[in-house]
């Protein structure tokens, strides 16, 4: 089995309020998880008004095509909402 993670730390500088800010990455979330069913999670700084991180995770029986649906993602991420993010970082782990 192999997993594949990427974190994405952005920011969101019209975010007033935490209600605001969860809004928002629960969009990302949701457009990223229908277009690709993968698993999405905010996973940390859950309590800050205008930053948030999201992990996503891809599990399959191929480092090939865990490998081409992180960079798929990626580059959805990275086109849909280029003034947000802060970084994006990834692994791959066979298990």
């Amino acid at each position: 089995m192999v997993v594949g993670v990427l974190k994405v730390e952005v920011f969101l500088p019209d975010a007033d309020s935490l209600k605001a800010k969860r809004r928002e990455i629960r969009s990302m979330k949701d457009r990223i998880r229908s277009r690709f069913n993968v698993s999405v999670s905010e996973v940390d700084n859950q309590e800050l008004w205008q930053r948030g991180t999201i992990g996503i995770a891809v599990a399959g029986g191929d480092v090939g095509f865990v490998r081409e649906t992180l960079e798929s993602i990626r580059t959805f991420v990275e086109r849909n909402w280029p003034h947000l993010i802060l970084g994006i970082s990834g692994e791959i782990i066979k298990v």
